[in-house]
Parts: C-alpha cells; structure tokens; sequence
C-alpha cells in the first residue's frame, strides 16, 4: 500500500535568496494609494525556480493564498502578517521574516492618510532592472505574471505608541 503525504516539504532558506521590498503610491481620483511589492531576486541557492518554490512556500506557512483574491486584513484579528510603520523606517512581519526598509516620502504620506498599505507578495523572483527605479517596479508589480502568481494583501499599518 502507498500512502501519500499531505505534509508541505521544508522550507530551504537557502533558496529563497535576497528577499526585497520595494514601496510607492499610486494617485488614484479618491487619493494617494500605497503599495509594497515583496519577491526574491531569484538568486537563492538553487536559482530562480527554486527561489519561487521557497517563497511559495513561505506564503502556504503562513497561511497566504496565492492567487487572483485579496485578503482585507484590516477586517481579522490575529492575521500572521503585520506592517509597522516609524518615523524614517517600516517592517513587514510574517513567520520566518522580519524585513525593515525605508519608504518613500509619498508612500509614508499615503500610509499615514490611509492606515493601510496592499502587499503583493509575489512568488515571481525579480525579472530584471534595479530594484526600487520606479519604472521597472512598476511593470513588474502590474505583470499579469507577478499577480497571478501573488499573494495580494490590504495590511493594517501599525505604529508605536509612545
């Protein structure tokens, strides 16, 4: 008799390579929206198919969907993914990462006007330009590829409180 495991396969870290978060905002007619998009460079240990296995993993852990639908986080207690945001600094914070960048002025304008920011966290590794020039964020976060491939979340922003 063969039996088949339902259990996920370890996560290599190894794998998952340099992970990077890039921030902006979107104008849209009801105001300024912002945007983090998170994804490996696709230079993990086993190159970039392995890197997009290991972050598809990464999201399954923490119980993120990848796919067409997006989670409103703001509306559930208890989510596994946080953003906190400080003066000058920001931290995205899901089981096995803790990741701190420095957003743009008019991302931390947006966040502080909205009190939410929309991840798309994609298993697509990085296809190319500089990380962080506006117009290859852009083209790669609005790819039908990067998408559909994406785990795509309204995340409450979180402050300290002093």
């Amino acid at each position: 008799m063969t039996s088949i495991s339902a259990d996920t396969p370890p996560l290599r870290t190894a794998d998952l390579g340099t992970l990077v978060i890039m921030s902006w905002s979107r104008d849209t007619p009801d105001g300024a929206v912002p945007f983090l998009l998170a994804c490996s460079l696709g230079n993990g240990e086993n190159g970039p198919e392995a890197s997009s296995v290991a972050v598809r993993l990464l999201l399954a852990k923490s119980g993120l969907t990848v796919g067409d639908s997006v989670t409103d986080a703001t509306v559930l207690s208890d989510f596994p993914v946080s953003l906190l945001v400080v003066p000058g600094a920001a931290a995205l914070t899901m089981p096995g990462v803790n990741a701190q960048f420095a957003p743009t002025p008019a991302w931390r304008a947006a966040v502080d006007e909205r009190g939410f920011a929309c991840l798309i966290f994609t298993t697509r590794p990085w296809s190319g330009g500089e990380p962080g020039e506006a117009a290859a964020v852009a083209a790669f976060a609005n790819h039908e590829s990067t998408l559909a491939s994406a785990a795509q979340i309204i995340l409450p922003v979180r402050s300290l409180r002093l």
